[in-house]
């Protein structure tokens, strides 16, 4: 495609410089001629006023010195019989070129003419004497003459059109990259896609239908990401149903007593009961492509947010909580996938509902900068003891009493794009979770490298965490 609209921008632009240079090029060539012409009538003009006064030789040679002409000028005074002094003979002064029958020819028509000449041309200018008689001025103009300044004039025209080929080349090249470059971006999106790269996305740039196309995959590849992360939340669900039965199992297989069957039994049982386990772990746990998003990928923030508060305040209103948003009024645009976040603020939120007591209160807040999105989760609730024991089970150890998989799935989420997820205390009396989103295309963050991330953030946005904050 690219070089298609080269191809098409070259052949147009040089149709277009050749259908105006060539005529400009003539039209060059014969002002050039018409000046050089018009320098000879001025200079055969010159010696006109001399020959109708006289047509002495010696003062003709003079006047036609005079003119600086003498070396291409030629005058022809016919003979003529005068009354007071009698037969007059013919003069002809200078170098003659032009033919007799041409000088004959401008006598009897009494009209100026040109004829060609070896190495030029003449100008035959006539001239009416006081006797009566035509003299005829011949002016001879070189070929030199006529074409000089015409070789540069054509070399500016050639160079200005080369310059038109070249720049239309050239915007041509960038318009192609411009659509070929989208259009590649789609084409590896759809490879990653297809080798099972979840996180790819497309950037939306390029010409309006490239990114309506790439709008499109982006929507197909989070719509396949939901598919898949609904297939395994099913799949979680159901082995999560399966351990009803598998507690009545275990119970009876208890009351068997002793014998070979009976501990076949109870060791089947236990068996299917760690099966279940890992199907559950592993159906919620292998998710970490889907986080990762690609260029293209992210989601409204602020829009997920009220989408999600939505949802649990109607909760919130059986149990009494009070609630809390703010910074959800404009848009929040963060590289995170939208199912993500949704997941992300559902695990916390399920957090504040599980481990609080009814009529608890709870806020949550989205403050955006330039290079970072934060959003806050807090609560009045009793607090966490020990976060760094809340966010070693986040990191998978399930230890003391809780899986971990709710901070585990923020987390995640977070070192995605480059931040980390904070817990401390909230101006509510309880527990406030920080998940700071960065926005400049940082590397994600590694286990083990925290600190420098802790070193590079403004400022700026981390005075925002103790601003005084109250419910209403």
């Amino acid at each position: 495609m690219r070089w298609a609209l080269v191809k098409v921008c070259l052949a147009v632009t040089i149709m277009v410089v050749v259908a105006f240079a060539v005529p400009l090029g003539l039209v060059i060539r014969e002002m050039a001629r018409d000046r050089a012409f018009s320098n000879a009538e001025r200079e055969a003009a010159a010696v006109a006023p001399a020959l109708s006064i006289t047509t002495d030789r010696d003062q003709l040679e003079r006047v036609v010195a005079s003119a600086g002409s003498d070396a291409g000028m030629a005058v022809h005074i016919p003979a003529s019989a005068d009354k007071a002094s009698g037969d007059t003979a013919a003069v002809d002064l200078g170098r003659q070129r032009a033919a007799d029958g041409d000088i004959a020819t401008v006598r009897r028509l009494g009209r100026a003419s040109t004829s060609e000449v070896p190495g030029g041309s003449t100008l035959l200018q006539p001239v009416a004497l006081s006797s009566g008689e035509i003299a005829v001025v011949e002016v001879y103009v070189p070929e030199a003459e006529v074409t000089n300044g015409l070789t540069t004039a054509w070399t500016v025209l050639a160079g200005v059109g080369l310059a038109l080929i070249v720049g239309s080349v050239a915007v041509a090249d960038r318009l192609g990259v411009r659509m070929v470059r989208p259009a590649r971006r789609l084409v590896e999106g759809a490879h990653e896609l297809g080798e099972g790269k979840l996180g790819a996305r497309v950037p939306e740039d390029g010409p309006k239908e490239l990114r309506l196309a790439a709008v499109a995959f982006n929507s197909m590849a989070d719509q396949v990401v939901q598919l898949l992360a609904n297939e395994r939340e099913l799949a979680a669900d159901l082995s999560h149903r399966l351990r009803t039965p598998l507690t009545v199992l275990r119970l009876n297989a208890a009351s068997l007593g002793d014998g070979p069957a009976a501990d076949q039994t109870r060791a089947a049982v236990a068996q299917l009961e760690r099966e279940v386990d890992t199907i559950i772990r592993t159906a919620r746990e292998a998710k970490p492509q889907t986080v990762a998003a690609g260029p293209g990928a992210g989601c409204d923030a602020a829009e997920v947010v009220r989408e999600r508060m939505t949802f649990w305040s109607a909760l919130a209103e059986d149990e009494g909580r009070k609630v809390r948003v703010a910074g959800v009024d404009r848009p929040v645009r963060i590289p995170v996938a939208r199912a993500d976040l949704a997941a992300a603020l559902d695990a916390l939120l399920g957090n504040v509902f599980r481990h609080t007591a009814e009529g608890t209160a709870f806020a949550v807040d989205v403050h955006n900068g330039e290079d970072a999105v934060i959003v806050l989760v807090s609560d009045a609730g009793p607090g966490i003891s020990d976060p760094e024991a809340a966010m070693a089970r986040g990191r998978g150890s399930g230890s003391a009493g809780s899986t971990g998989l709710g901070l585990d799935i923020v987390r995640r989420l977070a070192e995605s794009t480059g931040g980390d997820v904070r817990i401390g205390s909230s101006v509510l009396g309880g527990t406030e979770v920080r998940i700071w989103i960065q926005l400049d295309g940082r590397e994600p963050v590694r286990r083990g490298h925290r600190s420098s991330m802790r070193r590079r953030r403004p400022g700026r946005l981390v005075s925002t965490f103790n601003r005084p904050r109250s419910l209403p």
